[in-house]
């Protein structure tokens, strides 16, 4: 296995023949399960009395096939005893059906996530009320009950207005170690809204917040012989049955210096540097806290953003008590994918159960959240997926938020490297070929695809208007004061190609007011589909001064060889640079 990789393939596969034993520190997954369905439906038999409607939506995530039944087969035989028992019970209670389906294939899975993740690692699952409960049962009989930490309910979403029931609102992340000896960072979340303003005084002096605890915090009960029960600046413990002892919270603000010194001598440097206060009234010294930019309140199990009744959200304006809000549906996050989550829950997971160097695993990483979180953190990071489709939107994703390229920065195993593969791969009818490379074929020109069909191996063109997928830059005429964003048009054909074809791709661009279209074929072009495509003429670059061909043909030979879309550069960076130098040029023709 090699860090910072993307593979292409079954994530069952992938985990036994590439990724080691005992060579990932945290693992999160975020299964595929379309909880969207009627409950009772995820539980009827598979006799066929299901219409073929209701089903076609499931057969994308799980379903009981012959590969379920031989998994099944699989785990009883082959599997640890603890496993094996919790899996012939559930069947024993379900039965064989989409439920049950989904259970057996999550948990073949699982046994190879325990086996790759090191002793110190984590495993996050996140799921929904639906199979959580079931899927509790496997991790407890895989990572031992003793090694379950916690179930933390993360609200994904507002109001849900049920007629019979209560609004279904939260996720369910379930979240286990390999052993008791794992790597956990305390998370702090803001201080509640008037927390600070109830509890701390301002300090002019210091020019911070300080909180003054009431009571005898500063001793401990039980009277002691030794320095601890020493009557110190007229206040003698042992008179109370107590003996000096230092809280956490004080020793965390303590420089590092004073760990060496005495019990007394300790109180008297905290003294001196005003971390205990002595007034008079008070029937003993008093610790005080200074409260720090990374204060907080740590995080509980519980984690759900509130607006305010006005619509305002906290901590918008002080910074306090803002948690993590889930996805709306115009959120610049969005990528398309109806499940995606929040980068920043994820980050909250990684930064909690890894360091940096650390490796992050997503068995399941559809639109890259998992990946990016990880290398925004300075994490290494392993993803896999089952659809060219996701390793085409994460090429996407790493190349517009970290100018990452494939060739250099990071690693693609399972994608086709000849043409010979990549026409198996358009031929591969099982897997929906035709729909996987395209979108592959996409992710070698950079470009954004569209038309796929989220969280399914199949996607359509009719809705998005003979568009495959769009790649966008920036240009700007001289008289204009902003950039302007301009787009490349993209058509995939894996099949037989013709002049028609070319003569369509010349209508969209015009269409969608286009600088630039692009023609992705598996087959070499005819001579009148390069006549037609060099008839349509060019798009001159003001900003570049450039001309580039208005409609341009790549084969996927040409794509393997390294040949690149003759377009402006796509970086914002170059584009800003580039304008620099033009305004440089202005400057000096006016003087």
């Amino acid at each position: 296995m090699q860090p910072n990789s993307l593979y292409y393939g079954d994530n069952l596969d992938i985990l036994r023949q590439h990724i080691p034993d005992e060579s990932v520190d945290l693992i999160y997954l975020d299964p595929p399960f379309n909880s969207s369905r009627d409950y009772n439906v995820l539980f009827a038999d598979e006799s066929g009395n299901e219409s073929e409607a209701q089903i076609t939506a499931f057969k994308d995530t799980w379903h009981w096939t012959s590969t379920a039944e031989d998994t099944y087969y699989d785990l009883v035989t082959d599997a640890p005893a603890h496993v094996t028992t919790a899996i012939e019970a559930m069947m024993t209670l379900i039965g064989r059906n989409q439920m049950m389906a989904y259970l057996v294939m999550m948990t073949a899975r699982l046994v190879e996530l325990h086996r790759v993740l090191k002793p110190t690692g984590s495993l996050y699952l996140h799921c929904d009320p639906t199979a959580s409960h079931y899927l509790k049962i496997v991790l407890d009989a895989i990572f031992d009950v003793k090694n379950f930490r916690n179930e933390i309910i993360w609200r994904r979403t507002g109001s849900h207005n049920t007629s019979r029931s209560y609004g279904s609102i939260h996720d369910v992340i379930l979240f286990y170690t390999k052993t008791s000896n794992y790597t956990f960072n305390v998370v702090k979340r803001p201080y509640m809204l008037g927390h600070v303003e109830d509890r701390y005084k301002y300090d002019e002096v210091k020019d911070k917040y300080k909180f003054t605890s009431g009571g005898n915090i500063l001793t401990g009960p039980g009277a002691t012989n030794g320095e601890s029960g020493q009557e110190w600046r007229g206040f003698n413990p042992s008179a109370k049955n107590r003996h000096w002892a230092v809280p956490g919270f004080l020793a965390e603000q303590m420089p590092p210096e004073f760990e060496e010194l005495g019990v007394l001598a300790k109180l008297e440097a905290l003294y001196q540097v005003d971390l205990i206060e002595i007034e008079e009234g008070r029937a003993w010294p008093t610790p005080v806290r200074y409260l720090n930019e990374d204060d907080g309140q740590p995080l509980q199990d519980i984690w759900a953003y509130q607006p305010y009744t006005d619509g305002t959200v906290y901590g918008t304006e002080d910074g306090i008590d803002k948690d993590i809000a889930w996805l709306g549906t115009t959120d610049p996050e969005r990528l398309g994918y109806p499940t995606q989550k929040p980068v920043a829950l994820v980050e909250r997971i990684i930064s909690a159960s890894s360091n940096e160097g650390d490796v992050v695993l997503d068995p399941f990483c559809g639109c890259g959240t998992a990946i990016s979180a990880a290398q925004r953190l300075n994490r290494k990071w392993v993803g896999i997926d089952i659809t060219h489709l996701s390793i085409s939107l994460q090429k996407f994703r790493l190349r517009n938020e970290f100018d990452l390229d494939p060739a250099t920065d990071y690693t693609i195993v399972g994608e086709p490297t000849t043409v010979e593969g990549a026409r198996a791969l358009a031929t591969d009818s099982d897997n929906d070929g035709r729909y996987q490379f395209q979108f592959w074929a996409l992710s070698l020109v950079q470009a954004k695809p569209l038309g796929g069909q989220v969280g399914s191996r199949t996607g359509r063109r009719g809705a998005d208007k003979g568009i495959d997928g769009i790649v966008n830059f920036f240009d700007m005429k001289p008289s204009q004061r902003k950039p302007r964003a301009k787009k490349v048009v993209v058509q995939v054909k894996s099949g037989k190609v013709g002049s028609k074809d070319i003569r369509d791709l010349v209508g969209t661009v015009k269409r969608e007011k286009a600088a630039l279209g692009v023609f992705l074929t598996l087959e070499s072009p005819t001579k009148d589909m390069t006549k037609e495509a060099v008839s349509a003429g060019y798009y001159e670059s003001p900003m570049w001064n450039e001309k580039y061909p208005k409609i341009q043909i790549l084969t996927v030979e040409d794509l393997l060889d390294g040949k690149h879309i003759e377009m402006p550069p796509q970086s914002l960076i170059a584009f800003k640079h580039a304008q620099r130098v033009q305004e440089n040029k202005q400057t000096k023709r006016l003087l």
